[in-house]
C-alpha cells in the first residue's frame, strides 16, 4: 500500500464541528442518529472510513439505537422481505432453468444453496446454470487484498472445470456499479427464463442489504429467491442465553454450539454434490459454457513474482482444500493443542484461504475432525477438540457480526472505545505496517504477512496488541491493512481478532491483554527460529539475545544489518494505554 503523506496528530484536537462540539446535539427533542460521531474528519483523514462509498463514522447513540431495537438490523431486512413477498414467491411456477449464484462459496462439494438449486432443476427436469459476478466497486470497499482476488479467480477456473465435467455452465461476468448488481442478476434471469434462483446468504451488512432488495425484486418479476443458511455451521440467532441475548462471550457461547449440535445433528449432515445436469444445458445454453474467468481490476493486480509466490503457498480450489484437511487431520491435529501457539515450525492447518473463499465449508472441516474424535466436538482427544474450537470462533464472530451489525460500519462492538483518545502517528504506522518497530516478534510476524499474505494466530495477536496498546493507533487502521493484504481476509473474524487485540471487541480485557512483545517472542519462539526466518537482519544473533537484541548485548549485530532500536519503550506504553483506556470507560 502506497504510504500516505506523514502526518501526526491527535483525535483529541478540534479538526472539524463535531470535533468541537459544534454540531446539534439533538434532532427535534431526540437524538440526532445522522450525525458523525466527533472523531468522524479523524478516522476518514487516517484512511479507516472510505468516504467514496460509506458516510462518515456514526454517533455512538446510532450504535445505541441498533442495541435497542430503534434502528432494523440488516437481518430483519431480510427476514422481512421474504415474509412479505412469501405469497408471490410461492406462486413462482418453473420456467426454463434454474440458476445458482456463487459467492463466496467456490465449491461443489457441501454446498447447501447449490444442492437446493439442483433438487429443483431435477424435480422439473430443467437445466442448471451457475452464475457469478466480480464486483470491483466491492472488491475495493471490502478491502479484498490482491491476493485474495487472484485466489478467487484461481479457484473459479477450478470450479468452470469440474461444473463443464457435469454439463453445468458456469456464467462469470464483471459488474462495474455494485448497486446494479440486484437488477442485472433479475434481467439474466428472464433472458434465461429462470424463474428459480439459488444463493448462499452473506452475512456482512452490505450483502444482507442487497439480498433483501434482491428478494424483493425476484418477487415481482415471477423469479422465486432463496438464500441458504450454509456459512455458519449453526445459524445466526440459534443461539442465546438464559436471558435471550446472543452470546457476547466465546466460552459459554462454544457450550451452547456445542450442546445445540448434539441435539440437532443435521446441522452437521453435508450436502451432497451435485449430479450431471438434469437439463439439457449444452442445446439451450451452448453460449454460456464459452464464459471466461474475469480479470482482475487494475487495483488488484498482483506481479508475476506474486502470482507464481501464492500459486506454490496456496493452490487454488476445493480439491486442494479436502486434500489439505485430510493430510491435516491425519498428521497435525493430535498435537494440535499443544503445539498451536508456537510460531515456528509448520502446526496448525492454513486452511483460512479455503474456508474463508468457500472452497472448504467449516461444516465439512469439524464433521470430519469430530468423526476421527470419536464423534465428540468438546472431549476426547485434545488436539482434535482443540482445532474444532478454533473452527468454530469463524462461526461465533458471524453470529456477533448479526446481531450487532454496526461492526461493520466502522464502529467496535464496545463504542465507548471509539472515544479514545487515538494517535494517528503515519510514521509509527508505516514502521508497524514494515516490520521495522525494533521488536523482533512484531517485525517477523508483519513480513511473514508483508510475503505470504497470510499470518500465524499468534503473531495476529502480538500484532494488533502491539498497534493499538503500545502505539495507541487507532486498531481499525490495521484491521484495515490485514484485510487488504491477507489472503485469507474474512470481515467478522478479522474483525472480531482486532477486537479481541485491542480490547474494544466482545469480551474485553484491557488490562489483562496488553502484551510484553519480548515475552510473547520467549514463550511462542523460544529458540528464535521464527525471527531469523523473517527478519534476516537478526540471522546472527545467538541465544536470548534474538528476542530484544538492543537490550540483551547484540545491538552491535543489530544496528551493523540495519535493524532498529525500539520504537517505544514497552512499560512507558502500557502505561500511556492503561490511562487512555480508564479514561475512555470515564474512570
Amino acid at each position: 500500500m502506497p504510504r500516505q503523506k506523514r502526518k501526526t496528530f491527535s483525535s483529541s484536537d478540534a479538526r472539524s464541528e463535531f470535533a468541537n462540539g459544534t454540531a446539534p446535539a439533538t434532532k427535534r427533542g431526540k437524538p440526532d442518529l445522522s450525525r458523525p460521531h466527533p472523531h468522524a474528519k479523524d478516522t476518514e483523514d487516517f484512511g479507516i472510513v472510505l468516504r467514496e462509498y460509506y458516510p462518515p463514522e456514526m454517533c455512538n447513540e446510532r450504535v445505541h439505537a441498533y442495541n435497542d431495537g430503534t434502528l432494523e438490523r440488516p437481518i430483519e431486512e431480510l427476514q422481512h422481505s421474504y415474509q412479505d413477498t412469501l405469497n408471490a414467491r410461492e406462486a413462482v411456477q418453473p420456467g426454463s432453468a434454474v440458476v445458482h449464484w456463487f459467492k463466496s462459496d467456490l465449491r461443489l462439494h457441501d454446498n447447501r444453496g447449490l444442492q437446493m438449486a439442483y433438487q429443483v432443476a431435477r424435480e422439473h427436469k430443467l437445466p442448471l446454470i451457475c452464475l457469478y459476478i466480480l464486483s470491483p466497486q466491492d472488491l475495493t470497499a471490502h478491502l479484498s487484498s490482491p491476493a485474495r482476488v487472484d485466489f478467487t479467480l484461481r479457484t473459479l477456473g477450478v470450479l468452470k472445470r469440474d461444473l463443464n465435467e457435469l454439463d453445468i455452465p458456469l456464467y462469470m461476468e464483471t459488474q462495474e456499479k455494485r448497486k446494479d448488481i440486484p437488477q442485472r442478476i433479475v434481467d439474466l434471469c428472464k433472458d434465461w427464463g429462470a424463474n428459480h434462483l439459488f444463493a448462499n446468504m452473506e452475512y456482512e451488512v452490505d450483502e444482507l442489504r442487497r439480498e433483501a432488495k434482491l428478494v424483493r425484486m425476484c418477487a415481482d418479476n415471477g423469479v422465486r429467491f432463496e438464500a441458504a443458511h450454509d456459512a455458519c455451521v449453526v445459524t445466526p440467532e440459534k443461539l442465546h442465553s438464559q436471558q435471550g441475548k446472543q452470546y457476547a462471550v466465546y466460552s459459554p457461547w462454544f457450550r451452547a454450539w456445542c450442546a445445540f449440535l448434539r441435539e440437532n445433528p443435521e446441522y452437521l449432515e453435508v450436502a451432497e454434490e451435485p449430479g450431471s445436469n438434469p437439463g439439457d444445458a449444452r442445446k439451450h445454453f451452448k453460449e454460456l459454457f464459452g464464459s471466461e474467468v474475469p480479470n482482475a481490476p487494475k487495483n488488484k493486480l498482483l506481479s508475476e513474482e506474486e502470482k507464481e509466490r501464492f500459486r506454490h503457498l496456496y493452490p487454488e480450489g476445493e480439491h486442494e482444500a479436502l486434500r489439505r484437511l485430510e493430510a491435516f487431520l491425519e498428521e497435525k491435529a493430535k498435537a494440535y493443542g499443544d503445539q498451536r501457539n508456537s510460531l515456528s515450525g509448520e502446526t496448525t492447518s492454513v486452511l483460512s484461504p479455503y474456508l474463508s473463499s468457500g472452497c472448504l465449508s467449516a461444516r465439512t472441516a469439524i464433521d470430519q475432525a469430530r468423526k476421527l474424535n470419536k464423534g465428540f466436538l468438546d472431549r476426547n482427544q485434545s488436539g482434535y477438540m482443540s482445532w474444532i474450537s478454533e473452527v468454530a470462533w469463524r462461526d461465533f464472530y458471524k453470529h456477533v457480526l448479526v446481531n450487532w451489525p454496526f461492526i461493520c460500519m466502522n464502529k467496535c462492538f464496545k463504542p465507548e472505545f471509539t472515544n479514545l483518545e487515538w494517535e494517528y502517528n503515519e510514521e509509527q504506522f508505516g514502521a508497524w505496517s514494515q516490520g521495522k518497530t525494533g521488536f523482533p516478534i512484531v517485525d517477523a510476524a508483519m513480513r511473514q504477512l508483508n510475503h505470504a499474505a497470510w499470518m500465524h494466530n499468534r503473531g495476529r495477536m502480538v500484532v494488533s496488541s502491539f498497534l493499538s496498546k503500545d502505539l495507541l493507533i487507532d486498531w481499525r487502521r490495521g484491521e484495515r491493512y490485514f484485510m487488504e493484504h491477507l489472503i485469507d481476509g474474512d470481515f467478522a473474524s478479522n474483525h472480531g481478532g482486532w477486537g479481541f487485540g485491542s480490547s474494544t471487541g466482545v469480551d474485553p480485557q484491557p488490562y489483562f491483554r496488553i502484551f510484553n512483545p519480548i515475552r510473547q517472542s520467549e514463550r511462542f519462539d523460544p529458540e528464535g527460529e521464527y525471527i531469523r526466518k523473517w527478519v534476516p537482519e537478526l540471522r546472527e544473533v545467538e541465544g536470548i539475545a534474538i528476542h530484544d537484541p538492543y537490550g540483551r548485548g547484540a545491538g552491535e549485530i543489530a544496528k551493523k544489518n540495519g535493524y532498529p532500536r525500539p520504537i517505544v519503550d514497552h512499560a512507558k506504553s502500557r502505561d500511556r494505554a492503561l490511562a487512555r483506556y480508564k479514561a475512555a470507560q470515564g474512570h
